[in-house]
Parts: C-alpha cells; structure tokens; sequence
C-alpha cells in the first residue's frame, strides 16, 4: 500500500519539482504558458472528457451536489474560525473554501485511479471554477462582475462539451483527436506552472499559512463525511469526494485577491504552505480511500 501510494504521489511531486529548480535557475515568465493553458489546454480537456459518449452527465448529479456542499460548508467552518480568531474573513476563508482541482485535483486522480475517474475530476474543477468565480468573486467584492465568467474559455468548453453529449451528437475523428491531443497537455503543464510560482512564496504571514494548510483539508474533510451521511454515491465517486475535500487551496485564490485588492501578500502564504502541508495531508488520504 506504502508503494502504491508513494507512486501516486511520486509523479506529481517530481513534476511540481522540476518546474520549482527550472524557475529558479532560469526565473521564467510563465505568464504566457498559464494563458495559453488556461484559454486552449484546458478547456480542451474540458470538452474531450464531458463530449466522450461514455461520458453520462446523470451518473455526476449527486457528486455534483456533494461537491458544492464541501465548498459552501468549508466556507461556513472556516468563517466561524476567523470569526472567532478575529482574522480578516475576506483574505482567510476564501482559500479554505476553493481548493487545488487544477494543479493537484486533476493529476492526483488519474494518477489514484485512472483515466476512468477523470469525467468525475473534471465534474469537480468545472464547479470549483464556476463557484470561484462568482460566489468567491462576490465575497472579495459585492461589486464583481459576473458576467466575466460566461466569457470564460473553461465554462464555454464545458457547456459546449455537455451540449455534443446530450444532443448525442458524434464529432469528425480526427477533430476529436485534435481536442484530445491539446487537453494531454493541460495536467503537466498545471503541475510544472505550480512549481515555478513555489520560488515566489512568502513566509512572512507563515502563521496564517500554517493555520490555512491544518485548516483547510479539516474543514473539508468534515464536510465531506457529513455528506456521504446523506448522499448515497458510488464508490469511486465517494473515494473522490474524500480527496477532493482535503486539496489545498487553489493557485486561483492569490490571482483572485491580487484583483480585488484583497491582501495578496497573505494570500500567497496561505495558499503556497497550504500546497506544501499537502504532501502530508494526500499520502494520509490516500492510504484512507484505497
């Protein structure tokens, strides 16, 4: 099991790794590269997985639902928190409620579980981005702008993807070759752009980061067990759920507070030592789903 897991594990870690020394020696611009993943790579991942025919949105419905009550309920516990710690809520629950689907959720479970649990991955990101940029936007600022969202490469590639489904609607061979080929290129690319941002991390509000690394996967995790108390999935789908709760958070939330103005110095910290504590944090959850 020890093997197994350290296997799971070993990819991401060395992707992460490499991307961490190459920016170090050489202090890329990936600003460029996280567009072009985010504007091509990625949705194309998006619409391979969700247009495959073997892919049937009605066995998603209730991992779906589980998932944005691990989100809203993270946020919950995490507001009672800071609350009570008197730590701005703006800047700490935001990160313990939008966790790393991108960079480590996707990866980690092809890896776990193969390309089988990829349609339920992608489930996950797509309302984790969706959520992030509205719900999570609206905290950071009552004045958001919503609309950005519906011009988001992610959720076009989404909605066109579950359209070609429903309609049943069969795709040229070589255009879905196409698709699938630039969506190959999504998951090294999250997982080597995580690295090189591990050189700009900010340990003067390690604090709060160590807080948000412990912090984070609890909440979550608390959600989660409470849900499954409820909501009847399958099995894969519960053994994502768990690994799903207890990601760190999201690369997005320090780009998301650098807009809004919102203590993006703190931000860094939180969400960079939060993805570090997680190489404690996965290897225990994995070794409690397999």
């Amino acid at each position: 099991m020890i093997y197994q897991i350290f296997g799971i594990i070993f990819p991401v870690v060395a992707i992460v790794l490499v991307g961490y020394f190459y920016a170090t020696k050489f202090q890329p611009n990936m600003e460029t590269a996280n567009t072009i993943n985010m504007n091509i790579f990625l949705p194309a991942l998006m619409f391979s997985v969700l247009s495959k025919e073997s892919f049937q949105i009605q066995n998603y419905q209730l991992l779906a639902i589980s998932g944005v009550i691990v989100i809203l309920g993270s946020g919950i516990l995490a507001w009672i928190v800071a609350k009570a710690l008197n730590i701005n809520i703006k800047t700490f629950v935001p990160p313990m409620m939008f966790n790393n689907t991108g960079n480590i959720g996707l990866p980690l479970a092809v890896l776990a579980f193969g390309e089988i649990a990829l349609g339920a991955a992608v489930v996950l990101f797509a309302i984790e981005m969706l959520l992030h940029f509205t719900f999570g936007a609206y905290i950071l600022s009552k004045n958001a702008n919503f609309m950005s969202i519906f011009r988001s490469p992610i959720l076009i590639a989404t909605l066109a993807g579950l359209s070609i489904n429903i309609i049943d609607f069969e795709l040229w061979l070589p255009f879905t070759q196409m698709i699938n080929l630039l969506g190959q290129a999504a998951i090294p690319l999250l997982l080597f752009t995580l690295g090189t941002r591990l050189i700009g991390i900010n340990f003067g509000d390690w604090k709060l980061g160590v807080l948000g690394s412990f912090l984070c996967p609890v909440v979550g995790l608390i959600v989660a067990l409470a849900v499954i108390q409820f909501i009847e999935l399958e099995h894969l789908h519960y053994q994502q759920l768990i690994l799903f709760s207890v990601l760190p958070p999201a690369v997005l939330n320090h780009m998301m507070a650098e807009k809004y103005q919102q203590q993006p110095e703190t931000v860094a910290s939180i969400v960079m030592i939060g993805n570090i504590g997680s190489l404690i944090v996965l290897p225990i959850a994995l070794y409690y789903v397999l």
